[in-house]
């Protein structure tokens, strides 16, 4: 739970400092979701593959 409050955190305070210096964001919000979510696949499959090779 720790890791999401982190992350979120995280999010917020960039998206601040995003605000203070009117820095528009990299990725248009669609494109930009895809990628996190291809992150936390990525991640999810990575910890899968290290726990089949585990057993």
């Amino acid at each position: 739970m720790s890791a999401y409050l982190t992350s979120l955190g995280a999010g917020i305070l960039i998206g601040v400092f995003y605000a203070l210096f009117k820095v528009r964001s990299p990725a248009p919000p669609g494109i930009a979701l895809i990628g996190l979510l291809g992150m936390v696949l990525g991640a999810r499959l990575v910890s899968g593959v290290a726990h089949l090779l585990a057993t």
